[in-house]
């Protein structure tokens, strides 16, 4: 963070000190909300959670080095103290993020945000410092922490935004106000939450209502390909631009194709220039996100052969989400297990059929094991049937589907497609499906791993690489 005195921070956030001996020390440290991440100079902020509350840490903090606590009560330590912790870290950032001056980019989706905001932290990099939102830390909470990382030679910060219902993404850009707006797409994220895809629309476009209108700099970059993102033009007084394999978009993808390992290649389009890319991320659906990352820097200033360039390197930042990792025996292993929704359980598959084409040639197979895709309301049944029938269609060799009811309803939709014998089959837990593949798994075979965060299927995915290290595993 910025240098910021115990007294100007009580100042800004509306607290009162407390056994601090000279409010004039400076915070010199990051600001934290994990005891563990504490080092001199950091100021550490003590939520109160279900289990742990952070107050009980504050005498330990401070020992390892902490300038002070954020609290909501005296803690017998140098501490500013407040109403609502949560409330005056948004504040804290606000200022902070005025006081820098660094151009602000906001994202949001339903699908791909993680991803993309990792390939634009990765382009704008090679441009100026540049901070970003670390993993998917993109709520309340997490935001303005990545807000108060940034010093003072940061340039570009680069921020995800969440959002569970209508009104979210307008606090969080009234915490930290963007001048470049991006939104990849309405999908059927959380749809159980916000009631419909109208409703998810509403709320994701609050970020291009937030932006500075177009003589101040406000800019507002679209999906071209998504009608219900196309349609946010009209709410936002920025300047628009829209990216996509569309003729009408501004920056675009033209003679798109797979590698035979399943990576991505293109000839980006913008309006300075085209250059080739190919990427070393997995799957066609990372082209979207790279022209929407494209867009970003092209409005920054940078060249289309820097952009280009910086694809063509960018890897994944963030755990789980399509790290492909081949075994010593030749097994190939894609975790993707961080979250899932119908759209990226989609994507995923497509890439698995792609990278599987390779694998088939020299007798491997493909494997999809799949779990649950959590908060889809009265779409449940409908979209995990969807996701078994697309199995099939694309050749998936085989199905696992792993867990309850939503297992049985993605196994049940590959039957009803023709999946017959041995190539689907619904297992009851994790510790089953790791079961499974370790008695059948053999060298050439590609395994997609992948479901909602709550069902945990990243244990299966790490007991098949310790499988494939150590001959023996369990799933944990």
């Amino acid at each position: 963070m910025i240098a910021l005195s115990l007294a100007e921070i009580a100042a800004v956030v509306g607290g009162q000190t407390y056994d601090i001996p000279d409010p004039s020390v400076q915070v010199t440290g990051p600001v934290v909300r994990d005891s563990r991440e504490v080092v001199p100079g950091s100021l550490f902020v003590a939520f109160v959670g279900e289990r742990v509350d952070g107050h009980d840490f504050a005498r330990a903090v401070v020992e390892a080095g902490a300038a002070a606590v954020l609290a909501s009560r005296p803690v017998g330590v140098p501490a500013v103290v407040v109403e609502d912790v949560q409330a005056a870290i948004g504040a804290l950032a606000r200022h902070v993020v005025r006081e820098l001056g660094a151009t602000l980019v906001a994202l949001t989706g339903s699908a791909g945000k993680t991803s993309t905001k990792d390939l634009i932290a990765q382009v704008l990099q090679r441009h100026a410092p540049t901070v970003w939102t670390p993993g998917s830390l993109n709520n309340e909470i997490g935001l303005p922490l990545t807000a108060l990382s940034a010093t003072e030679d940061t340039r570009f910060l680069v921020l995800e935004m969440g959002a569970r219902g209508i009104g979210h993404i307008r606090y969080l850009t009234d915490l930290t106000p963007p001048r470049i707006g991006l939104v990849l797409n309405v999908g059927s994220a959380h749809i159980g939450e916000f009631g419909g895809r109208e409703q998810i629309a509403q709320a994701k476009g609050e970020l291009v209502e937030a932006l500075p209108t177009a003589q101040d700099g406000g800019v507002a970059v679209l999906n071209a390909d998504d009608p219900l993102v196309r349609a946010m033009a009209s709410r936002t007084k920025a300047k628009v631009v829209y990216f996509g394999e569309s003729d009408e978009a501004d920056v675009r993808a033209e003679n798109v194709r797979l590698t035979d390992s399943g990576q991505p290649a293109f000839s980006l389009h913008t309006p300075s220039g085209c250059s080739d890319v190919t990427m070393r991320l997995y799957g066609e659906h990372h082209v979207s996100n790279a022209l929407a990352a494209a867009a970003v820097a092209h409005e920054l200033g940078m060249s289309v052969e820097e952009i280009a360039t910086a694809l063509s390197e960018a890897g994944s930042l963030s755990r789980w989400r399509m790290e492909v990792t081949e075994r010593p025996d030749g097994v190939t292993v894609v975790n993707d297990a961080y979250n899932a929704n119908p759209e990226s359980m989609r994507a995923a598959l497509r890439a698995l059929a792609a990278m599987g084409k390779a694998a088939q040639a020299q007798g491997g197979r493909t494997w999809a094991v799949l779990g649950k895709m959590a908060e889809l309301g009265d779409e449940a049944l409908a979209e995990h049937d969807a996701v078994g029938r697309l199995a099939v269609r694309l050749n998936v060799g085989k199905l696992v589907a792993v867990g309850g009811r939503e297992a049985a309803w993605l196994q049940l939709g590959a039957y009803n497609e023709g999946s017959w014998g041995e190539e689907s089959v619904h297992v009851s837990d994790a510790q089953a499906a790791v079961d499974l593949l370790r008695s059948e798994l053999r060298p050439g075979d590609v395994v997609l791993v992948k479901a909602s965060r709550s069902v945990g299927l990243e244990s299966v995915a790490q007991a098949l690489l310790e499988s494939g290290a150590e001959g023996e595993v369990a799933a944990r």
